[in-house]
């Protein structure tokens, strides 16, 4: 059983930053593949960015490449999301996941685990 606890969501600025934290317990965190997802209202959840279990392989979405940055701490079992340079249409609610299948994961079925999500609001 892993849990995760996401924080770190707020109000901000267009060409603003946030840096969002997922929490996990569990001894099994530092041989997961996390990632992070989004659901804007009256949209499905999306792919944002997902992290190997060692941190040395990372994948984005074409929406937020160049702008976010995912990382994590195995030693804390937390993973980071670095938000730089936010729009307004990167308000959503944000998730972290958990998931152990092969490959880096970037669909929802692909993860076991989820938060209960951060609010992003990007206003112009």
């Amino acid at each position: 059983q892993v849990q995760l606890v996401e924080s770190g969501g707020g109000l901000v600025q267009a060409g603003g930053s946030l840096r969002l934290s997922c929490a996990a317990s569990g001894r099994t965190f530092s041989s997961a593949t996390m990632g992070w997802f989004r659901q804007a209202p009256g949209k499905e959840r999306e792919f944002v960015a997902v992290i190997n279990w060692s941190g040395g392989n990372t994948y984005y979405a074409d929406s937020v490449k160049g702008r976010f940055t995912i990382s994590r701490d195995n030693a804390k079992n937390t993973v980071y999301l670095q938000m730089n340079s936010l729009k307004p249409e990167d308000t959503a609610v944000y998730y972290c996941a958990a998931g152990w299948s092969l490959g880096l994961l970037v669909r929802t079925t692909d993860y076991t685990y989820w938060g209960q999500g951060t609010q992003v609001t990007v206003s112009s």
